[in-house]
């Protein structure tokens, strides 16, 4: 490496983030960020690093896309049979965290997860490019495979199976839900004194609010 990672280094710069004029709910607040993010950031403003744990409690991160939220939480799209999914399965909670460089942002989200409903599922999968659809029954999710050559062949297989036929979602995939109980902004400042508010829900219709040291 030519490089020393130890010697980079980057002055972050925003408007400031003052909880006394920071919305009572946080989806509010969060509709505005990811839409200003939507706007600089282009099309990876909706990405989002998930973390889950194992039986063993050994965590697991990788980037998914948000593809829906509001008062109930925040959705996305997978193989119910990845690992993640079985992860889910058997601990239904889950970590959310956006990052978005242009505005020196980021947010935090914590809280259970759930499987959303078929219809729901149905919905967002025909609205999906056909190659996308057929993709859910290429792609065997997270199993090992021999080469590239047996996702090709695969592809082969379903593309024939499927011509001039409507795909159907499988049933091995569909949305989960985070159900947040704590949702956490974070506004880059110079000197590294950032501004933090955290939220954590105190029932179903209600929440707290805390400034936190940067």
């Amino acid at each position: 490496m030519t490089r020393n990672i130890a010697d980079i280094r980057r002055d972050y710069e925003g408007g400031r983030l003052d909880d006394s004029q920071t919305p009572a709910d946080p989806f509010t607040l969060f509709d505005e960020w990811i839409t200003l993010a939507l706007e600089k950031e282009g099309e990876d403003g909706n990405a989002m690093t998930l973390a889950t744990a194992d039986s063993q409690g050994r965590p697991h991160a990788r980037v998914v896309l948000l593809k829906g939220f509001d008062a109930n939480g925040m959705v996305f799209y997978t193989n119910y049979h990845s690992h993640k999914g079985s992860e889910l399965s058997n601990v239904p909670y889950a970590a959310l965290t956006f990052w978005w460089p242009a505005l020196s942002r980021q947010v935090r989200i914590e809280g259970s997860v759930e499987q959303v409903d078929a219809d729901e599922s149905d919905a967002y999968f025909n609205s999906r490019p056909r190659n996308s659809q057929l993709g859910t029954w290429i792609a065997t999710q997270s199993v090992i495979i021999p080469d590239r050559n047996w996702i090709e062949e695969r592809q082969q297989r379903f593309e024939q199976a499927y011509d001039n036929q409507e795909v159907p979602r499988p049933i091995h995939w569909g949305g989960y839900r985070v159900l947040p109980d704590m949702i956490e902004f974070w506004q880059g400042q110079p000197s590294r004194l950032h501004d933090r508010i955290r939220y954590e829900r105190r029932d179903s219709e209600s929440w707290q609010r805390f400034r936190l040291a940067p």
